[in-house]
């Protein structure tokens, strides 16, 4: 058990496998709070770990993410800045956690599982499904990135990492056009290992993991993981900056602003309409 306290994350180590529960399921697990710093202190703890060998990443609830917390963007700040240059500094200091989080993912030394409980839009999408060593389903979950519609640039690498995993024309139509894929596509596309009922995911997942830890040396497994992810761990970096930089001018733009804005008060309206039938 960490001696770390977190809000936002719900943190156990059972055995060898590491499990890091997004815990924001009042806004669907959105990147909001400080659940992006806990997550990385998560990680990083795992990574030291002398006895787990899986770290697990899931969502608490009916979503596994919902990517960025729209409603707390700070995209209606009135704030102004003397130049381009100035705005786009502002922009890049914001996606220092996202950074460090795709960072500490890529460096990991365990095995990284995805366990996707549910859906995941946006970030929750595009961040961690490409980078991940192996990756389950429930049978509940779909994903979709709304990058364009938003005015946006597919996130943290996933460019690259997408059309690695699922070839260049099924990523461009995922992550141009905004494609929702279901678990069994994303089995079909290469994207998903295995899919479990919605009903015992988590309980699916943590008997296959431990099923894995019975039949094979644990060491074994991280050296595959290390072998794989070695040649490629500076492509992934490079691709997680590029697409950093690409971002942080779309917003020296303002492109996504209006965007933004249209959908927090979607997001608003649905909220009162919810309320008001209670």
């Amino acid at each position: 058990m960490s001696s770390q306290k977190f809000n936002d994350i719900v943190f156990t180590i059972s055995g060898q496998i590491g499990i890091i529960k997004f815990n924001r399921p009042r806004s669907l697990n959105a990147f909001g709070g400080n659940l992006m710093g806990e997550t990385i202190a998560a990680i990083r703890e795992l990574n030291e770990n002398p006895d787990t060998i899986f770290t697990v990443l899931t969502g608490e609830g009916r979503f596994f993410s919902a990517g960025a917390d729209v409603r707390g963007s700070g995209l209606d700040s009135t704030e102004t800045y003397a130049n381009a240059a100035e705005k786009k500094i502002a922009y890049l200091s914001r996606f220092g956690p996202a950074l460090e989080m795709l960072r500490s993912i890529i460096d990991h030394k365990k095995v990284f599982v995805l366990a996707l409980n549910g859906p995941a839009v946006g970030g929750g999408a595009a961040w961690f499904t490409g980078v991940a060593d192996i990756v389950l389903a429930s049978s509940s979950c779909y994903l979709q990135v709304p990058f364009s519609a938003l005015g946006l640039v597919p996130e943290n690498g996933s460019a690259i990492s997408f059309s690695q995993s699922m070839g260049v024309h099924r990523a461009n139509e995922f992550l141009m056009f905004g494609r929702k894929l279901t678990a069994v596509e994303l089995e079909q596309f290469g994207m998903v290992n295995r899919i479990f009922p919605n009903e015992s995911f988590q309980k699916n997942v943590k008997e296959y993991l431990e099923e894995q830890l019975r039949v094979n040396d644990g060491k074994s497994m991280m050296e595959t993981k290390r072998l794989q992810n070695a040649p490629l761990r500076d492509g992934r970096l490079i691709a997680v900056v590029n697409s950093l930089d690409a971002l942080a001018e779309r917003f020296v733009e303002g492109a996504p602003m209006k965007r933004f804005e249209i959908k927090k008060k979607e997001l608003e309206e649905k909220s009162k309409s919810r309320y008001s039938k209670i």
